[in-house]
């Protein structure tokens, strides 16, 4: 069965964004950590490499239990990676998620418990212990996650409190956003506060009488008139989608194998669907066709009047009625993004 969205354009917004949906604050970032982890418990899923065995002979040597490694036979133990991104500020005792992936020739660690695995960040420092039981990644079984699998055990040191400046990041090397960026913020304060220094970099200095990070929310906060790129982030893993409400896309139409999107501009005043008249100030939205046909909203297929630009969200959000998997909402987003309709910047998570 094919199903068709359409999505209408009735009038034009401008969409603001601020400071922070473009910049970053330079010393103010997540620092990746990684480590090498042996996971048991698997139902014959294992592998019998050579770095195995000898990570597992080695870890039952560190328990006074010596057995040589051509004698460990067992295809329920992985040899697997562990990576992990480690939050600005983290503090210990907090939990962060963890990715573990099988080096070996492993069919599946799906339900394995990761053994206590140390997480090294480049400094050859270890920041995190991780252990907890895995859940695979439903397209492939040789890796997976554990939310909430890791422990910070160590800070990173970098303080706020004594700082008088900020150094923001643009995302993009362009002069015109850094110059936008340094007059909006210096007509925020009224007073010179913001230098560009370079095409992405704004140096901005803190008044005397606030708080650095009463600074810091108050500049990220800033809007910026022009066109900017808004964000959106796409966890693969989760299988969710991050997206501002008020991210709009162009005129474009996407078909699948069984489902067709178009969004079409029509004039404010009026505008034809299968030649009939259909006044804009009426609620459409739970107009519905399928094969062609009027039917009801419960069916898996939306016509839909945003009542305004069509935005991501309104696009997710008809795609969801018409119950598609979140695989197609992703890839959808994607080709819409490669043809020019949608002016973002995709973030992928695994």
């Amino acid at each position: 069965m094919r199903f068709l969205v359409t999505l209408f354009f009735m009038i034009n917004f401008s969409f603001a964004v601020t400071i922070k949906d473009i910049s970053n604050i330079v010393g103010i970032r997540d620092n990746q950590l990684i480590g090498y982890g042996l996971v048991v418990g698997l139902a014959g899923t294992g592998d019998k490499s050579q770095f195995t065995m000898q990570s597992l002979q080695n870890l039952l040597r560190n328990s006074y239990i010596k057995i040589p490694a051509s004698s460990i036979k067992s295809k329920n133990i992985a040899a697997v990676m562990v990576t992990a991104e480690l939050p600005a500020f983290s503090r210990q005792g907090d939990k962060i998620k963890i990715k573990i992936s099988a080096i070996g020739d492993a069919k599946s660690i799906d339900h394995g418990e990761l053994l206590l695995t140390q997480l090294k960040a480049v400094d050859g420092q270890v920041y995190a212990l991780a252990q907890g039981t895995i859940v695979a990644d439903k397209k492939n079984a040789t890796t997976g996650f554990i939310y909430e699998g890791a422990t910070i055990e160590n800070e990173v040191g970098y303080s706020l409190k004594d700082e008088n400046s900020v150094t923001l990041s643009l995302f993009k090397n362009d002069a015109k956003q850094a110059y936008e960026v340094e007059k909006a913020i210096n007509n925020a304060y009224g007073i010179p506060i913001a230098m560009a220094t370079d095409t992405r970099t704004v140096e901005v200095k803190k008044p005397a009488n606030i708080s650095i990070v009463r600074f810091i929310s108050e500049i990220e906060d800033i809007k910026l008139d022009s066109n900017f790129k808004k964000k959106i982030i796409i966890d693969i893993a989760r299988e969710t989608i991050i997206a501002g409400a008020d991210i709009p896309i162009d005129p474009i139409t996407v078909a699948k194998g069984n489902f067709t999107i178009r969004i079409k501009k029509f004039p404010l005043e009026e505008f034809q669907w299968d030649n009939k008249r259909v006044n804009p100030g009426k609620n459409i939205g739970d107009d519905v066709k399928l094969d062609n046909k009027p039917i009801a909203v419960e069916i898996n297929n939306t016509l839909m009047n945003s009542k305004g630009t069509p935005t991501v969200s309104d696009l997710v959000r008809a795609m969801k009625v018409m119950k598609l998997p979140m695989t197609d909402i992703i890839d959808t987003l994607k080709m819409i993004k490669d043809m020019g309709a949608l002016d973002v910047e995709l973030e992928i998570r695994g």
